[in-house]
């Protein structure tokens, strides 16, 4: 919707600085806007790009120069620009739709008031679903499976029978949950697939990212805690205890048995071998090969991950290598010129003696 500087700086509850009569029709990033459209920049090194971009005007925090550029100026950037991006890209108003005909629903399955199923959604026996809940189409609830209230699960979602899914949580395109650990024992030569007996349990307020798997446990849970946000195409295998508040981002992948503490985080594409503990607040750095514990508070990078201090050192090392390299054969060659020498001259003295 279009709207002038004005307008949209009372929506913010921002401090205009520059002409309220100036024509919006969109918002955008510095990279991209064009004009007629508002931007951001919410730090100080955003002010050269800001000085480049084509946007009419700009949301920006205290600490920004605007140079010059009509502004609105707030504490809290990205709070005022998704407010401006919904002014002109408003949410689509989903109608509830009900349980769809279209949908399979055991006569056993339990579901609380305002529970929409879309068609082609299947729902196993003994299913309990709270109320406000989404289940959309081709997701595949196995039985015996208990649902919070207010839960998202969007398509193709598949959750093994015995499930238990915390309230507000929501789970995106494709992810499977409490699938088969990737246990076995060999026997007679044949590897023979171990107890598949546990469940995953998910806390409340967890957010689960599109294709991400999370395994059921041996013979007890699987256990995602309160507020913990997973990225897409993650693997979380059987037995582990992620705590509360964990952010883990994508590639990640978490062998069995694995615990974490509250509140830490896991960069793209790490690595955490089996039965270790990751403390409270510890950050794995991207592409970290975690084979021991971790501290509390502890932040590591590399494989074999360590402390990070130590870590940007031995790769400061590694990239002196070459230059080490050349230096060692320089002094090798001078090295053989001066034993030359010095063997000529041991020489010459011996058929001056004879």
């Amino acid at each position: 919707m279009p709207t002038t500087l004005g307008e949209l700086a009372r929506l913010v509850g921002g401090d205009l600085r520059g002409n309220a009569a100036i024509q919006l029709t969109g918002a955008s990033t510095i990279d991209v806007a064009g004009p007629g459209q508002i931007t951001l920049a919410d730090h100080p090194d955003r002010a050269r790009s800001l000085l480049a971009s084509l946007a009419a005007a700009v949301i920006a925090s205290p600490d920004v120069d605007c140079g010059g550029k009509p502004s609105i100026v707030v504490p809290d950037v990205h709070a005022a620009f998704a407010t401006a991006v919904r002014h002109f890209r408003p949410l689509r108003i989903v109608q509830r739709i009900g349980q769809s005909p279209q949908a399979s629903i055991s006569p056993t399955a339990k579901l609380g008031a305002n529970v929409d199923v879309h068609p082609g959604a299947s729902i196993g026996d003994g299913v309990t679903i709270g109320p406000h809940t989404t289940i959309h189409s081709g997701v595949r609830i196995m039985p015996d499976c208990v649902i919070g209230s207010g839960v998202t699960l969007f398509p193709n979602v598949v959750l093994y029978e015995n499930t238990r899914v915390g309230d507000r949580v929501i789970v995106h395109a494709g992810a499977i949950i409490g699938a088969y650990g990737f246990g076995y024992r060999q026997v007679d030569g044949r590897h023979l697939i171990s107890a598949q007996l546990g469940n995953v349990e998910i806390a409340a307020d967890v957010e689960i990212g599109a294709a991400t798997t999370i395994d059921r446990g041996t013979y007890g849970p699987t256990v995602i805690g309160e507020g913990t946000k997973i990225d897409n195409l993650v693997m979380i295998a059987h037995n582990c205890r992620l705590g509360r508040h964990n952010l883990i981002c994508s590639q990640v992948g978490v062998a069995g048995s694995t615990s974490t503490g509250d509140y830490v985080v896991m960069a793209g594409q790490v690595g955490v071998r089996d039965h270790v503990h990751i403390g409270d607040r510890a950050v794995l750095c991207s592409k970290s090969g975690v084979s021991n514990n971790v501290r509390a508070g502890e932040e590591v990078l590399g494989s074999p991950a360590t402390p990070i201090r130590q870590a940007k050192l031995q790769m400061a090392a590694v990239a002196k290598l070459p230059e080490m390299r050349r230096q060692f054969r320089i002094m090798q060659r001078q090295l053989a010129e001066l034993l030359g020498e010095s063997l000529a001259d041991d020489s010459d003295s011996n058929e001056c003696a004879a």
